[in-house]
Formats: structure tokens, C-alpha cells, sequence
């Protein structure tokens, strides 16, 4: 099985597709998701069989649209690990007030959650503390 580097340039209508390890296979295509079709061109070019070839497909693309698909992926991360980080301050709210002997009911009132939720969180280990639980914690 070879993996060939197939680049993707949009023209006015079409993405043209070249395999950068077999320059001679070119084909055109109206969607990125039909790529897969430059395996003949590349099958022709070095006589390998369709079935062993695979692609990685590297479309050329603007630098805004890079710079803004790059800064998207960050934004989802940081997202996900505030996310952990309210999980983990949930857990130790309602620990800490359980503790202070409020009822689960009271607890879910407090932290704006259901009492079946409140003693979820109450019970629940807390777990390891992420890169942002140390400057937070007071």
C-alpha cells in the first residue's frame, strides 16, 4: 500500500488534483469529498493497482481561511477543557457543601441543577486537578 501527497486547487469551477509523488497524474474534480477518483490517474502513471493506493489530500486553501480554521480548533479546545474545569468546580461546590450538611435538594437549588443531579455531583470522585485548576484555586 503506497500513500501518495495529492494536492487540491480550486479553479473557477473545479478542483484540480496532482499527486506530488507522481506528477503526471492530474485529474479535476467538482468536490473535495470525490478525490478519491485521482487513484486511477496515479494507478496509470505508476502502474500500481487502485485498491493499494492511498491519498492524503492537502487542498491549497487562503491564508484567512487557514489562520481562522487553525484558530476554530483552539477555540473548541479551550471550550472542552472549560468544560472539565466547570465539571470539576460542580463537584467540589456540591462536595463541599454537602459536607457543610445542606441537603441534595438545598445543593441542587444552590448550583442550579436538579436534586437527582446534586447527588451525582456529591458522590462523584473529584478527580485530578487540570493546569487551570491550580491558578484558579483560591
Amino acid at each position: 500500500m503506497s500513500t501518495y501527497t495529492v494536492t487540491a486547487e480550486r479553479t473557477a469551477k473545479w478542483w484540480v488534483l496532482q499527486a506530488v509523488e507522481a506528477p503526471g497524474a492530474i485529474s479535476q474534480v467538482a468536490r473535495l469529498d470525490q478525490a478519491d477518483q485521482i487513484k486511477e490517474a496515479i494507478s496509470f502513471v505508476t502502474g500500481e493497482a487502485e485498491y493499494d493506493i492511498e491519498i492524503d489530500l492537502q487542498p491549497i486553501l487562503p491564508a484567512a481561511a487557514v489562520r481562522a480554521q487553525h484558530d476554530a480548533a483552539l477555540q473548541r479546545e479551550l471550550a472542552a477543557q472549560a468544560n472539565r474545569d466547570a465539571a470539576y468546580y460542580s463537584r467540589v461546590a456540591a462536595h463541599e457543601l454537602a459536607a457543610a450538611g445542606l441537603t441534595m435538594r438545598d445543593i441542587g437549588t444552590v448550583l442550579g441543577v436538579s436534586y437527582q443531579r446534586a447527588q451525582q455531583l456529591a458522590t462523584a470522585e473529584l478527580g485530578p486537578l487540570s493546569k487551570a485548576d491550580y491558578v484558579l484555586v483560591r
